[in-house]
């Protein structure tokens, strides 16, 4: 039975993060994933914000060009509000090529990354796979998405508050449009958040997300509803690609780690509870999570793992968190029409501007909790 440091269940942008900035430290590492490429069952949208793309190195040929200019539609889709950025504040990223990218950083960092592995249980760091003999792994990190096997059989937390979303990716003809970010605010079509169709100017992202339970009609028949009308969205001129998945707003989780193992990316709850993007933060918590998880393998010592502590980060997620109840609560569109109409203010386009341009999406992991060997991928 083979034996590793770290088991990584998970080929997401969180899971090969962590596996990389862990083999950098000489660990053993590998990584599992259920599917069979990674181009397979992408669940994001892939949108970049200007903060991430300043302090992470994503390689500028994987990504659309960048999107200053922003729309946002009451039900109506009459009248949309316009929010225009001096730069570039969004780029849509090729997802596949993006996982590529980072199982290749990985694995030269000295991780090996199985696909067609599935993980099926963990317990007293014996660790069963479907599609793999099993292994036993020191350390256990759930990278495993919003609905956590991992987190359940390490009696860590779960989410519990989660949209669902769904989209539709086609590529356009090349020069047609202004790449441009359309946000309606319907909860007709997507009821908690928001319909969006996003053009990079060589890809079109058409998609709705909201509570299922105030979806009685099915994700799939509200998003080809809005496919139908959605502002902005320019004819296929290639093949339709499908993508949906559970999305937690809950904020970050409390409880994170423990002796086992611990939890990063979607699993952790680290996706902004008020704009639901998680590409920032998984990043962002891969960094400490390899930090702690590293200084705990080396030492033996648990109060290492305290650091870890989603406690103090949802502490920071306050008035996100209390926002988020508010576009929760926007159910009809009646309401959400006055919404807009609030946001055409002067106090209210300063509020949307700040959400949509700002650098406050994610809070930064306290540096002083990185270890002394960590390495520091930022520019």
């Amino acid at each position: 039975m083979q034996t590793v440091d770290v088991l990584v269940v998970g080929a997401g942008l969180a899971g090969l993060s962590t596996a990389r900035l862990l083999a950098r430290r000489d660990l053993n590492v590998m990584v599992v994933d259920r599917r069979g490429s990674l181009s397979a069952g992408i669940r994001t949208t892939g949108i970049f914000v200007r903060r991430t793309l300043d302090d992470f190195d994503i390689p500028d040929h994987l990504l659309g060009p960048g999107i200053r200019d922003v729309l946002l539609y009451p039900p109506s889709r009459r009248a949309p509000i316009r929010f225009i950025s001096d730069r570039d504040e969004y780029r849509v990223a090729d997802m596949a090529a993006v996982y590529e990218h980072a199982r290749g950083a990985a694995e030269s960092a000295g991780a090996r990354v199985l696909l067609g592995v599935r993980y099926v249980h963990a317990s007293r760091g014996f660790v069963r796979l479907e599609g793999a003999e099993p292994v036993r792994a020191r350390f256990v990190v759930g990278a495993d998405g919003a609905r956590s096997r991992v987190a359940r059989d390490l009696g860590l937390d779960v989410n519990r508050r989660l949209l669902v979303g769904a989209e539709i990716v086609h590529p356009i003809a090349s020069g047609t449009t202004t790449p441009t970010f359309h946000c309606v605010l319907d909860p007709r079509v997507a009821p908690g958040y928001l319909g969006w169709a996003i053009d990079d100017g060589r890809h079109a992202h058409v998609g709705v997300a909201g509570y299922p339970d105030a979806m009685r009609a099915g994700i799939r028949h509200l998003l080809d509803a809005f496919v139908a009308d959605a502002p902005g969205h320019a004819a296929p001129v290639g093949p339709i690609e499908r993508r949906g998945g559970p999305i937690p707003v809950g904020g970050v989780l409390r409880r994170l780690a423990c002796p086992a193992g611990l939890l990063v990316g979607d699993a952790a709850g680290a996706v902004s509870p008020l704009t639901a993007g998680g590409l920032d933060p998984c990043l962002r918590m891969s960094e400490l999570a390899a930090a702690v998880t590293a200084g705990y393998l080396r030492t033996g010592d648990q109060r290492v793992l305290s650091r870890y502590d989603g406690g103090a980060l949802r502490n920071r997620f306050r008035g996100r968190l209390s926002l988020r109840r508010v576009f929760a609560g926007i159910r009809s569109p009646a309401t959400a029409e006055a919404a807009v109409t609030v946001l055409r203010g002067r106090a209210g386009r300063a509020l949307a501007a700040r959400i949509l341009f700002g650098d406050g999406s994610f809070p930064d992991i306290d540096q002083r909790l990185a270890d002394p060997v960590a390495d520091h991928p930022r520019r």
